[in-house]
């Protein structure tokens, strides 16, 4: 998988994009499924598969000898989103904190609208100038997020998802994709703190649940 796990979860020289699913080895099982929970499924497949593997796992090799599988929440189409996507093509770049003392570079690339349960909101969507120039980023974005499942079901320093650039004024937003930055796995990675403006104030009950070892 892609997801920003290349960019803005690098090591700390640099920097970075669940009930178990893992035993649905049978692509048939989740063909045959509506296609939002079809694709929640195949994300949570391939974030797993990520995890198991040596080469691409954030894992302390101690916690990846036993990992069977994340922690998801059941797949819930109610938190899948269109949003109206307003470009932000004046703002400058800005220096984001992460968890250790380097700083990476990002711009709000636009704002993303949406109702969600009911209620309004709004969460600045980032793109990392750097990250572009990479074969098959270029119309990454970064979607960080803080909302209230945060130190109890979801890791305390919130979540991330990944997208991509629309070709339209809206941006489908899939909540049951967010993940967890490395560093809550393994503190060897540098992770951007996500910022306070981007914080929901609901529980968004789906996506990766905490690790537990």
């Amino acid at each position: 998988m892609k997801f920003v796990l290349i960019a803005l979860f690098v090591l700390i020289t640099g920097c970075k994009q669940e009930k178990k699913y893992h035993d649905l080895s049978d692509n048939s099982v989740i063909q045959d499924l509506p296609s939002g929970v079809a694709s929640v499924l195949e994300f949570q497949k391939e974030l797993n598969e990520e995890y198991k593997d040596p080469k691409t796992s954030p894992l302390y090799n101690k916690d990846r000898k036993d990992f069977t599988g994340l922690d998801f929440f059941m797949p819930d189409t109610t938190f899948i989103v269109t949003a109206k996507f307003v470009r932000t093509p004046e703002a400058l770049p800005f220096l984001m904190p992460t968890t250790t003392d380097r700083k990476s570079t990002e711009v709000v690339y636009g704002i993303a609208y949406f109702k969600l349960k009911g209620k309004e909101y709004q969460l600045e969507v980032y793109q990392n100038p750097e990250l572009t120039a990479r074969d098959g980023f270029k119309d990454y974005l970064f979607l960080p997020f803080l909302d209230a499942t945060n130190g109890k079901d979801t890791y305390t320093g919130g979540r991330y998802i990944d997208l991509r650039i629309p070709n339209s004024d809206t941006i489908s937003i899939d909540f049951n994709k967010a993940y967890n930055p490395y560093c809550a796995y393994n503190k060897k990675y540098s992770c951007p703190i996500v910022p306070t403006v981007n914080t929901l104030e609901l529980s968004v009950l789906a996506g990766v649940k905490s690790f537990k070892k």
